[in-house]
């Protein structure tokens, strides 16, 4: 059969529906510019970003066989697998050839025609000591010297061969017999044996039991130079470093019956029936109760932007005030400003945090409208907004701009993905269980250390969202999983009520809108009550102080009475009535111009009571007339304190006309808008999908049939320096300057910079830091580029010869 050693040559061999397949898992390889062979596609699945892109997504199973074949070092036999995971059982053979097909379909492991299973170099470099095991004994030995190798073989009694490389495949072959290892190992002196047998029993990812300091010279473990005479240790030629243990010995010493672990079965945990209309039901009412508390607390954001922390950030206190404000939970109060900040409904704004404009468009729309907007930047949110304190204890402010976590990311989409496998009508009996269930199908997803249950905050958001309701996956998180926007949008609208636009006013001075009001109801009650509930059924009072607010407002009686009435389930209360016109009376009959300052009014009774009133004593009134007053204290504190005693004065403008007490809303701008809370999305999201649909050109199974129908040599690099041919003057501009980016890279980049894309690339500053940054407005400059870069939120100039390496922006 012909040999597929490389990952173009088994791409080849895929027929176009297989292609497609491979293409679907690993979308970010399609990105524009469309890779235009095979050839190019397979360099772009190899890079190691894009191995980083598909690592988070594997669940437990393809996680510990790719790490088996890293420690087999690829190429390795399918039997020396199955053997080293134990899996020669029928049942287990037929389970890891299930994980084997699925790592195939993302291009991370393929069979190359020759009875051999071989892996892309990223996905080995990603365990520094896979299943705690060295290098094998051929790489570490790729250094040594002919003579060295023909010491090693005689004091094993093997005849040396006359050449290196012979030499060195005799030592392999002596030393991957485990037999012939262990009977080895079982006459070594004590000593030796002893320190060969703790170095193998090392638990896989731990480090090793010793260092030495180097050899020749006094043992720093006894036994040690036996060992190395023979193979069965290893350090380098120059005699620096720790002393190394290969693969193979380890292995043989750890015995026959060790086994890496594999478990390709999903965790059992205890189930209970659930129907549909139970779980709509919960979902209904959880996703309902955040729509209000969210827009009570954006609400309350902008009446008065929260102030930033010098350190960055809303710290408690702000966010205690929010929470009271709009009568919401803390965690509800993190989990609504967070997710507002990733859609850009808030934004930083000098020392405060305010709305943008967005947030107005946003305010207006229905419950279910602006849920749906949060929902889906939750779903791939680059943090866990309720985990409100670190692992000291110490209270962590929100918004603070720490850098993305895609652990994080993976561990929403984990729990998606286990709720989604639950059988039919059955739910968890116990939520926490889901906790087990995320860390089988996401290993690498985060959880806060500091939590008894793992997971337990992404699982109470699920909740708090009614993503996940009665222990299993609701409708909201089915569409949420699967990226289908508008069966999302049907679901947000059959669960979630519209908002309420009328609103029952009491007797008792209250009014009771059940449900999420309507965003000029809202406005309406918040400008001459006090809210003292929100959630599901909301509740504001009505006070002579409240009336008196609006009237400050500039609020006609009459006009404030009428659109009362137009709101009102019923006919406005006579109480409310008698409270607006009482207010109404006493207001404004005593007035205050700016001098420092004046008061006057048309009853002198009235001037006379605040003169000498003892509680006003400390603003200075002094009598000029019957109907004058002058203060020695500032207008503004003359009004606070003539309210503060129950009087309901009015200020004046210099020109005389009653000053009208309305503050515009703060709004933040952005100079450029940036995608938020992104992170590396793993994909299967709502906003990942849709960016992957607005950047792929074509579908899978076109773009398929395109490279299989493409020459072998079409668009791969043709030049003397193989970084060519380039189709554009961008292509031949950066490939000028950016001297160590590859032929795929430069297009990547050169596209983008046509394009006006986004794109993510690996850079290293002159200090020799490196940094992975999300830029977008690419402007060329030989040798530089200008561009907006996301990780500083400022506009930045980089050289292109210090661009590593170029990825689709994220």
């Amino acid at each position: 059969m012909k040999s597929r050693s490389t990952l173009a040559a088994w791409l080849r061999s895929l027929g176009a529906s297989r292609l497609a397949h491979v293409l679907g898992t690993r979308q970010d390889a399609a990105f524009p510019p469309q890779p235009g062979s095979v050839g190019e596609l397979a360099d772009r699945l190899q890079r190691p970003g894009s191995v980083a892109l598909v690592l988070p997504r594997l669940a437990l199973p393809h996680l510990q066989v790719a790490e088996a074949l890293a420690a087999l070092g690829a190429p390795a036999s399918h039997a020396a697998l199955a053997e080293l995971l134990g899996a020669a059982d029928p049942g287990s053979a037929r389970d890891l050839e299930a994980v084997l097909e699925t790592l195939a379909d993302h291009a991370l492991v393929w069979p190359d025609g020759a009875g051999k299973l071989r892996m892309v170099a990223a996905l080995r470099q990603a365990w520094s000591t896979p299943l705690g095991l060295d290098a094998p004994l051929g790489e570490l030995l790729a250094g040594a010297t002919s003579e060295e190798l023909r010491v090693m073989l005689r004091a094993l009694d093997v005849k040396p061969p006359g050449a290196k490389p012979q030499r060195l495949a005799a030592l392999v072959e002596h030393h991957s017999d485990p037999e012939r290892i262990g009977s080895l190992v079982a006459k070594a002196p004590a000593a030796a044996r002893d320190l060969l047998e703790r170095q193998a029993g090392a638990a896989p990812g731990e480090p090793p039991p010793f260092i030495m300091s180097g050899y020749p010279g006094p043992d720093p473990e006894p036994g040690a130079r036996w060992a190395l005479e023979r193979g069965l240790l290893i350090q380098d030629r120059h005699r620096h470093g720790p002393v190394r243990m290969p693969a193979e010995v380890m292995l043989a010493l750890r015995g026959p019956g060790w086994h890496a672990p594999f478990h390709p079965l999903v965790p059992s945990v205890e189930l209970v029936s659930v129907t549909p209309t139970e779980v709509d039901r919960e979902a209904s009412a959880a996703a309902t109760a955040f729509a209000a508390h969210a827009a009570s607390v954006l609400s309350a954001c902008s009446a008065t932007a929260p102030t930033r922390l010098k350190s960055g950030g809303i710290g408690a206190r702000e966010l205690a005030r929010i929470g009271k404000v709009a009568q919401a939970d803390g965690n509800v109060v993190r989990l609504t400003l967070e997710t507002a900040y990733a859609a850009g409904l808030l934004d930083r704004d000098g020392d405060r945090v305010a709305p943008t404009k967005a947030y107005d468009v946003w305010a207006e729309q229905d419950p279910p409208e602006q849920y749906a907007v949060l929902l889906t930047a939750w779903q791939n949110l680059a943090l866990t907004p309720t985990e409100a304190r670190d692992e000291d204890g110490k209270a962590l402010p929100v918004l603070v701009g720490a850098p993305p976590c895609n652990g994080c990311v993976q561990a929403r989409h984990g729990l998606l993905a286990a709720a989604a496998l639950l059988p039919v009508r059955q739910g968890v009996r116990d939520t926490s269980d889901l906790g087990r269930l995320i860390a089988w199908h996401r290993p690498l997803a985060d959880s806060s250390p500091q939590e008894e249950t793992p997971f337990a905050a992404v699982i109470r958001e699920g909740e708090l969202l009614g993503v996940v309701a009665r222990g299993a996956l609701s409708a909201i998180g089915i569409h949420l999983r699967t990226g289908d926007t508008e069966g999302l949008d049907v679901e947000c609208r059959r669960l979630l009520p519209s908002a309420t636009a009328t609103a029952r006013i009491g007797a008792d001075l209250t009014a009771v809108v059940s449900g999420t009001p309507s965003a000029r109801l809202a406005s309406l009650l918040d400008s001459v009550a006090d809210r003292e509930t929100s959630g599901t059924a909301s509740v504001w009072r009505f006070s002579a102080g409240s009336v008196r607010r609006a009237l400050d407002a500039g609020r006609v009686p009459e006009e404030l009475t009428a659109d009362l009435t137009a709101v009102a389930a019923g006919s406005l209360p006579q109480p409310l009535s008698y409270l607006i016109a009482d207010t109404a009376r006493g207001h404004g009959r005593v007035r205050i111009a700016p001098a420092a300052c004046v008061l006057h009014g048309d009853e002198p009774a009235l001037l006379a009571e605040l003169a000498a009133h003892r509680r006003l004593a400390k603003l200075g009134l002094r009598q000029l007339a019957p109907t004058v007053l002058v203060s020695r204290s500032p207008l503004d504190t003359t009004l606070a304190a003539l309210r503060a005693e129950g009087y309901a004065p009015v200020a004046e403008t210099a020109e005389g006309t009653v000053r009208v007490e309305e503050t515009r809303p703060r709004r933040a701008t952005t100079p450029v808008p940036a995608p938020r809370g992104s992170g590396a999305r793993g994909g299967g999201g709502i906003a990942a999908n849709r960016t992957v649909k607005e950047r792929a050109a074509v579908d899978p199974s076109t773009l398929a049939a395109q490279l299989l129908a493409a020459p072998p040599t079409t668009c791969e690099p043709a030049s003397s320096d193989g970084r060519g041919p380039f189709t554009t003057e961008t292509e031949e501009i950066v490939a000028g300057w950016a001297k160590r980016l590859v032929y795929s890279d430069i297009r990547q980049l050169a596209y983008a910079i046509d394009a006006g894309q986004a794109v993510t690339v690996e850079y290293v500053a002159s200090s020799g830091n490196r940094t992975v940054r999300t830029l977008s407005g690419l402007m060329l400059d030989p040798p530089y580029l200008e561009a907006w870069c996301h990780l500083r939120d400022a506009e930045r100039v980089f050289t292109l010869s210090r661009i590593h390496g170029v990825m689709p922006g994220r």
